[in-house]
């Protein structure tokens, strides 16, 4: 059992949770369960645990709650479970800090695969190095996840720093949606999911960009986003 990854499940449905803990332990995981959402908050920012599984419909208090009290707080990867095709579920959890999602019900094989895939972009250096960037008064520190633009630091959730990691480590560049979702979800772009545009307007916010007149990541229709270095 790998001790240093401690993954915190929180889903109501009994036997669901404990055969989603019992697949993902005989994987190597360490999994413990909160099965009521009025208790999830104080686990989460007492526990801090490495990655969070977080069921919408919870009693107590739901998904969406729980993941909007904690982000501020915990910056741990956090996954979501979303009703089948409910892209609102989908919206309102990555608007929240949602890293990613997944529809039920899940193939484990497939949850795992989210899992690993979760965990590597949230604890290994991007594959370009470990330098950091200095684009302007914007500095991108990939070896401590760090993010500060004129000497302040910018919380960031794990999603929202690979993206902006991604997107200035080649600046000048158009980076499509597909070639986006490849690097920061290891999906590809279907034409529909908005998951993208949404953490590039979290992040726009963020770094107090003019939604009308964006200076760090620019949109090029038809094409992808574009960061063309701000205030350089």
């Amino acid at each position: 059992m790998n001790e240093e990854i401690r993954i915190l499940l929180v889903e109501d449905d009994v036997r669901l949770a404990e055969l989603t803990r019992e697949y993902l332990e005989s994987n190597h995981l360490s999994v413990s369960v909160e099965h009521n959402g009025g208790e999830a908050v104080t686990r989460i920012l007492d526990e801090q645990p490495t990655l969070v599984l977080l069921d919408i419909m919870l009693p107590g208090k739901d998904g969406m709650a729980i993941c909007r009290e904690v982000r501020a707080h915990y910056d741990g990867p956090m996954m979501m479970f979303t009703a089948r095709d409910d892209d609102l579920d989908q919206l309102m959890g990555l608007e929240l800090g949602a890293d990613d999602y997944v529809i039920k019900p899940v193939q484990p094989r497939l949850l795992l695969a989210r899992i690993h895939a979760l965990l590597r972009r949230s604890r290994q250096f991007p594959a370009n190095g470990d330098e950091a960037l200095h684009i302007g008064s914007l500095v991108i520190n990939p070896r401590s996840r760090e993010v500060s633009l004129a000497g302040l630091v910018i919380d960031l959730t794990t999603a929202e720093f690979d993206l902006l990691h991604m997107l200035a480590a080649r600046a000048g560049e158009i980076c499509s949606r597909d070639e986006i979702l490849h690097s920061v979800r290891g999906i590809g772009y279907d034409g529909t999911d908005r998951s993208i545009d949404l953490r590039i307007s979290r992040l726009r916010r963020k770094l107090d960009e003019n939604p009308d007149n964006p200076s760090w990541i620019k949109t090029v229709r038809g094409k992808g986003y574009l960061f063309s270095g701000g205030d350089v």
